[in-house]
């Protein structure tokens, strides 16, 4: 029997490894720890080594080359998590194709980096943008065994995928800015964040090689892979699109301030709420095959991603220039009000959470195309209306956006999944009530103590603190779904540490 023989009878004969529940709470682990890793990074480097006009110009590379590579994947992690009948020939196609799409792509983009680097009239771009493309050459490698760890609920491997991968982007992108490579420390950082990623999920998938090459069966993954390749540019393309106009319209100085408000405010949306995503695909698969209905579950995950994120994004959005000021320094400050409102538009975004996974998991593929091509048409059209006017409006395009965003996909989460609509009001109801709570302390702060251009980091710690006890307090006096989610997982995981201390000793 070969490795990938062993794997797919571990895939489809034993148990999940883990539960829903503990499954997300090593995600939260792998999120923690790999937002501090970044986070300590982005402070390091923005305080002493990079400037706003470097990590523009690295900025605008990175999103021009992703442009260029957004069939990386290929649809092959949704393959292999929601595949019902997976053997080790699906496995050993799933492979050749990511593989054959991905060195395709990869090298188109290392083709292209004279090509951004004229368009932006910049020769300092082209040998960090071929850095970056280079890296995608190692990524193929690494997509179907952390998909095989995803699918058998192994998040505990994820953990050190993920955790391994950011530490060594942070000690490479450290460790050649403090010898003043500038743009291009950041691009061998996300170079060798790549290679940490193929090296440790060969370790845990043991060895999962794209041999013998095989394209039979491939028709299900070519039509997942069409469906996932659309809508991959429809996000790259909203994603990127204000660095790239920004850095065509106005300069490296603007993009890198809209990158590092963007960035902070992603990194913070994805620690509080990013890192269960992944393990809510497989969770709903097996509620597919089951037969049950999705809706219930459904409306537990949008209280989850609400009750916890709206707070969350509605604090930074408050806290954006102490924030900006005690992390980054006076030189970033500007960032703050972009700061806030893209922190703001996160809050749209969570509002309708996995409505890019489910529709495929149900074959509803074709109909969130032409929802995600007319999202994507509404987002390049507000930042083509907004960017003449300045940076600030470029910020305030994003929340924009945001709402356009419920109003086209919340209507087709309820179509597919049946959930009522006045479950769902309830629920964001029940979230706003928490988000007041939470930020209210720190807007009291403000009339009480200092205003935000004095406001320190005493003051931060003491509101923004009463503002989470407040926060829990009211979870449980209104109901909120989510207090019960907290107390079952933190039972669970209470109840796993107690059996591990009295389990008895094995001869």
């Amino acid at each position: 029997m070969t490795r990938t023989e062993r794997l797919v009878a571990e895939l489809t004969e034993h148990p999940p490894v883990m539960s829903v529940r503990t499954a997300a709470a090593w995600a939260l682990v792998s999120q923690y720890a790999s937002f501090a890793l970044q986070f300590a990074t982005s402070i390091v480097l923005a305080r002493w080594f990079i400037t706003p006009a470097q990590l523009g110009l690295f900025s605008v590379a990175f999103a021009a080359v992703t442009l260029v590579a957004f069939l990386q994947d290929f649809g092959v992690t949704r393959y292999i998590n929601g595949e019902r009948d997976l053997t080790a020939g699906k496995i050993y196609t799933a492979f050749t194709i990511s593989v054959a799409f991905a060195w395709g792509i990869a090298l188109l983009a290392i083709l292209a980096s004279g090509a951004i680097a004229s368009f932006y009239r910049d020769p300092a771009m082209r040998p960090v943008a071929l850095v970056i493309a280079c890296s995608y050459l190692l990524v193929p490698l690494a997509i179907v065994p952390q998909a095989t760890c995803q699918r058998r609920m192994d998040y505990k491997s994820n953990t050190m995928i993920e955790v391994g991968s950011a530490f060594a982007n942070a000690v490479v992108a450290i460790a050649l800015a403090i010898f003043g490579y500038g743009a291009l420390a950041l691009a061998w950082g996300a170079f060798a964040q790549q290679a940490a990623r193929l090296l440790v999920s060969q370790w845990r998938a043991g060895l999962l090689l794209p041999w013998p090459l095989r394209i039979e069966g491939a028709a299900p993954l070519f039509r997942l892979g069409g469906t996932n390749s659309a809508q991959a540019m429809c996000n790259s393309i909203t994603a990127r699109a204000p660095e790239l106009v920004i850095g065509r319209l106005i300069d490296n100085i603007a993009v890198g301030l809209f990158a590092r408000a963007s960035g902070l405010a992603g990194q913070l949306r994805m620690l509080v709420a990013g890192a269960v995503s992944g393990v809510f695909y497989p969770a709903f698969r097996r509620v597919r095959d089951s037969g049950d209905p999705l809706g219930p579950p459904y409306l537990r995950v949008v209280g989850a991603y609400t009750g916890i994120t709206w707070p969350a994004m509605a604090g930074i959005a408050v806290l954006a220039e102490p924030i900006i000021h005690l992390l980054y320094g006076e030189r970033w400050i500007a960032a703050a009000p972009l700061l806030s409102w893209v922190a703001l538009s996160q809050l749209c975004y969570v509002a309708v959470p996995l409505n890019g996974d489910l529709p495929v998991l149900l074959d509803r593929m074709r109909s969130l195309v032409r929802r995600n091509v007319l999202e994507t048409a509404a987002s390049v059209l507000l930042l083509a209306i907004a960017a003449p006017f300045g940076l600030i409006w470029v910020a305030i395009s994003r929340f924009a956006h945001g709402l356009v965003f419920i109003a086209i996909y919340a209507p087709f989460m309820r179509q597919m999944l049946g959930f009522r609509w006045r479950e769902l009001a309830v629920i964001y109801l029940r979230s706003v009530v928490v988000t007041v709570a939470a930020v209210a302390p720190v807007l009291a702060g403000y009339h009480f103590w200092s205003p935000p251009s004095d406001a320190g980091a005493l003051q931060m710690l003491v509101t923004s603190g009463a503002g989470a006890l407040l926060w829990f307090v009211i979870l449980r006096l209104i109901g909120h779904s989510l207090f019960d989610e907290i107390t079952g997982l933190l039972g669970e995981l209470f109840g796993s540490l107690r059996s591990r201390r009295v389990e008895p000793a094995r001869p």
